[in-house]
């Protein structure tokens, strides 16, 4: 059978799960998935999984990953400040292919965010509605991976750092969001026209992580609170480039004021279980 769900970005930490989620209800024959390498290429036909080649920039190569697709669900570029371009890309070859239905990773209440990462969410959002592509938002919060993959440095210099004080954070697992992604793509209700405010279950702060990080570390674990700019220059010591490090300051900003945080639950709803506790994700990570 030739596949009628195209997964694009499958090679990236949300599209292997999102394949891992489909490939427990779905034939593999029926799924395709884009990529930009030939190793992970070789990694996904392992699968049973038909990987097409191409990448967001290559207009012809996408045309031709289309081929024969119902389904699509489109991962949000991970070049910020290319993004809106590379999305328009991909929807137009999804439009003229004729694909039934395209799901993009949006951000949380992209249309109301104070985030820097909403803009091209937003731009990407007008565009499919322009498109007339019938199409499902996936605005995904938080990945709890993003502030707990730190709690090694944390643990490292005693403190974690950031800009957001008692804001907090309404954090899913990544595997959490794949698992709406897959739910989406795979559900026999109509999915046009819907949009998704997933967030997780339960919500912490800053010094909550380094409160749990502290009983299972051993060791007194504390937050620190930054200025957005004396932050955004810790990051680029650390080796971040000043771009992504004033994205991810501003992101902590936001959060300070409420942008992360979500209380609808609508993401454990979605996949029909509670979404990964957060203490859980960090305990994976310190494991």
């Amino acid at each position: 059978m030739a596949p009628t769900i195209l997964i694009t970005g499958a090679s990236g930490q949300l599209g292997k799960l999102v394949l891992t989620e489909l490939l427990k209800t779905t034939p593999a024959d029926q799924i395709a998935a884009l990529v930009r390498r030939p190793e992970a290429a070789a990694e996904i036909e392992a699968l049973g999984v038909t990987a097409r080649m191409g990448d967001y920039t290559d207009p012809a190569a996408l045309s031709a990953a289309m081929d024969g697709i119902e389904k699509l669900l489109l991962i949000s570029s991970s070049e910020v400040g290319q993004r809106a371009p590379q999305h328009r890309n991909v929807i137009d070859a999804a439009k003229v292919a004729g694909v039934s239905l395209i799901a993009y990773t949006s951000l949380l209440r992209a249309n109301s965010s104070p985030l820097a990462l909403a803009a091209e969410h937003v731009e990407t959002e007008a565009y499919l509605a322009e498109s007339g592509v019938p199409h499902v938002l996936l605005r995904n919060g938080w990945y709890t991976e993003n502030n707990v993959g730190t709690a090694g440095m944390a643990i490292e210099h005693g403190t974690y750092i950031g800009s957001i004080g008692e804001g907090r954070i309404s954090g899913a697992a990544r595997a959490d969001y794949a698992a709406a992604a897959a739910a989406v793509l795979t559900s026999d209700d109509a999915q046009a026209g819907k949009v998704y405010e997933l967030a997780g279950d339960a919500s912490y702060s800053l010094n909550d992580l380094a409160q749990e990080t502290t009983k299972l570390a051993g060791k007194p674990i504390a937050y620190t609170d930054l200025p957005e700019a004396d932050y955004a220059g810790a990051l680029v010591q650390a080796g971040l480039p000043e771009g992504f490090a004033a994205v991810l300051a501003d992101s902590d900003v936001g959060a300070s004021k409420g942008a992360l945080e979500e209380n609808g639950k609508t993401l454990s709803a979605l996949i029909g279980r509670p979404t990964t506790p957060w203490q859980d994700t960090l305990a994976d990570v310190l494991a």
